[in-house]
């Protein structure tokens, strides 16, 4: 039996293939109670604080499957006994793709732990907008990460990736002139995320196109018009445009005119700043700015009126602006102020008699 243990096979005895057949069971043994045992109580120890930390550990630690632990048996089992270079070449080769897996694996979930959080807060705040853009930085950031990880494990399987990262550089240049349009729909899209020109449900005006903020997306942004269409904008036309934003408005400044007719007496004319003044004030909303006698029209004695609505809303101003307009209308009818009318009058010269002839032509 000794001799049996001591007849060698490939620069090994039966011995130490027994040992190294032993070191790798065990080690085997202790990584499978670690993850069914150890990690299952911890992970309850986890859901029992109030930290998110702890969890996250604990997820990235479950993440590490046994293709990891027979890496680790594998180099335990092999301090034992020499192994021939080639094997020693495919266990590198084995170790090295494992381990760059799993740590891309493992920050992957920090990556969509960080962005989730991040949504969940811009949804809470009401900014939906956010979401689509957040989820596009995630995917790219994903993306970007395996990028990285193939060119390390090329460059460690001693392909020379700088010949390859420069023929990829003008492919991309290659691809960026090809896709330009669709680039710079998603880059305005970035633009719109950094930059917040408008949210979801904010009234916007762009050139001669106006409507509700409905999805802000990668490549569009769509509009609910005041009749009921979609409108679709696409984002660098966004992005190259004047964008005006009703909804951010804290106030509105509204300005009107009134005209009364050339008849009104002296009196009545200065009574009429106070009169208006008087109506706007006593509407909680508003502020007066100025009302003036602005000038004289072709048919009437115009009155320029400037107030501030401190509320963005289109309806609400114009429920506002009926209300002023009705109780004009009540005091005018009181006070016995007419408004004007285009009129015209003509005077005619009567042959052989000096009297005028006076005529309205309404």
């Amino acid at each position: 039996m000794e001799n049996i243990l001591f007849q060698t096979f490939w620069g090994n005895t039966v011995k130490e293939y027994i040992i190294s057949l032993i070191a790798f069971i065990l080690t085997a043994l202790i990584l499978w109670m670690f993850k069914t045992i150890f990690l299952n109580r911890l992970k309850k120890i986890a859901k029992k604080t109030t930290t998110e930390i702890d969890d996250l550990l604990v997820k990235c630690l479950q993440l590490i499957n046994w293709p990891l632990y027979l890496a680790i048996a594998l180099w335990v089992a092999f301090k034992f006994i020499n192994i021939a270079p080639n094997i020693s070449k495919i266990y590198n080769y084995f170790v090295t793709i494992i381990i760059i897996y799993y740590t891309v694996k493992i920050i992957i979930v920090w990556i969509n732990y960080f962005t989730d959080n991040i949504t969940k807060k811009r949804v809470e705040e009401g900014r939906v907008t956010d979401v689509g853009i957040i989820k596009l930085i995630n995917n790219i950031l994903k993306a970007i990460l395996w990028i990285i990880a193939a060119l390390i494990l090329l460059e460690n399987f001693g392909v020379n990736i700088t010949t390859l990262v420069a023929g990829l550089g003008i492919g991309g240049i290659a691809i960026a002139f090809s896709l330009q349009a669709i680039l710079g729909d998603v880059i305005a899209s970035f633009s719109i995320y950094f930059d917040r020109p408008f949210d979801i449900e904010d009234y916007i005006v762009v050139g001669d196109i106006s409507g509700i903020v409905k999805k802000i997306g990668i490549k569009s942004t769509k509009l609910e018009s005041l009749s009921g269409e979609e409108i679709i904008i696409s984002n660098k036309d966004l992005g190259n445009s004047r964008v005006r934003n009703y909804k951010r408005m804290q106030k509105r400044r509204i300005v009107f005119t009134i005209g009364v007719t050339y008849d009104t007496p002296s009196e009545k004319l200065k009574k009429i700043p106070e009169i208006i003044t008087n109506i706007i004030n006593d509407i909680e909303i508003c502020t007066i700015d100025r009302v003036h006698f602005h000038k004289y029209g072709d048919f009437s004695l115009i009155f320029e009126i400037v107030y501030y609505i401190l509320d963005p809303e289109y309806k609400k101003y114009m429920e506002t602006q009926q209300k002023i307009n009705f109780e004009i209308k009540e005091i005018f009818e009181k006070e016995g102020i007419e408004f004007a009318y285009p009129t015209q009058t003509i005077y005619v010269n009567a042959l052989n008699h000096e009297n005028y002839i006076k005529t309205e032509l309404l």
